[in-house]
């Protein structure tokens, strides 16, 4: 891919101001792929830039990124987006989400006249990003998207997944595609992984990016690459997925996708055992994989 760009990745999705609660106790927290993904790539030396929508009165929210770097490209709209996670913490795995605020769909003219080598659609919730600008987005070049933010919709209260209507032209515009375990299941109706990422990757995607619980595996071209999570606690459990699939792309820029599955495995195990964003290094980075690295 070309480096004579203005950025590596362009990523587009609404930033979100979160109500975590954990046993009954809860803060306020911001989130979103594009806040837990953008600080990942800036950590790891990739230029990022977002797009996102939020009210007026969070945009300081957005100072926290432009301090780590990140280009920001903002619109105001009527609510900032955000999900209730309700977390049991003998097991944060599991969560109930209810949504919180929705900032409404991306228009046109709010996507920058900027180039990127990467646009990565990285919505939160079903309804930010329609076809036709992921069409848009397309023709500017490849596309990572995260499958979240077109199955998970809001209904009566509550967010549940539902099976995306657009999905196979949709899929047809994306290189990179990012999916959990259930999601998996749910578009494929697959419950193994590797017959999932075949039937996925039948609607175009080259390369497809897998998390569950116990780590990430990628599929690109018949072939299969794995690599574990293995976190010390699991305080940083939201925007795990986030994390993975920003940092696979970002090292995927440079590296093949053994390695960068090895480090977004590396920064996710990290990430995982704090709150927030990672902050770490990229030495702090290669010395986990050191240490984990398969022979």
């Amino acid at each position: 891919m070309t480096r004579n760009t203005d950025f590596d990745v362009l990523m587009v999705g609404h930033f979100a101001k979160d109500h975590n609660v954990v046993d009954g106790h809860g803060e306020i927290a911001s989130g979103g792929a594009v806040y837990f993904g953008s600080v990942a790539l800036k950590r790891i030396g990739v230029r990022v830039a977002i797009v996102t929508r939020l009210h007026p009165d969070d945009f300081p929210r957005l100072d926290e990124l432009k301090r780590e770097g990140v280009e920001v490209f903002a619109a105001p709209a009527p609510q900032t987006s955000g999900i209730e996670n309700l977390y049991n913490s003998a097991d944060m795995e599991r969560r109930i989400c209810k949504p919180l605020g929705f900032a409404g769909p991306f228009q046109p003219e709010e996507i920058p006249h900027v180039s990127a080598r990467v646009y990565m659609v990285a919505p939160i919730i079903a309804g930010e990003v329609s076809l036709p600008l992921l069409k848009q987005l397309a023709s500017r070049g490849p596309v990572g998207l995260d499958v979240q933010g077109f199955v998970r919709v809001r209904d009566n209260g509550n967010l549940v997944f539902r099976h995306w209507p657009e999905m196979p032209e949709g899929l047809a515009q994306v290189t990179f595609l990012k999916v959990d375990r259930a999601e998996a299941e749910l578009l494929t109706g697959e419950a193994d992984l590797t017959v999932a990422a075949r039937k996925l990757a039948s609607y175009g995607p080259r390369e497809i990016i897998m998390t569950q619980s116990s780590g990430v595996t990628v599929y690109v071209e018949g072939s299969l690459y794995q690599a574990p999570f293995t976190p010390r606690s699991l305080a940083g459990r939201t925007g795990r997925g986030d994390t993975c699939f920003a940092t696979y792309i970002g090292k995927r820029l440079t590296a093949s996708p053994l390695e960068a599955c090895q480090w977004a495995a590396a920064v996710t195990t990290l990430k995982q055992e704090q709150a927030g964003p990672w902050r770490g290094s990229v030495a702090d980075a290669e010395a986990w994989l050191a240490r984990n690295r398969q022979p």
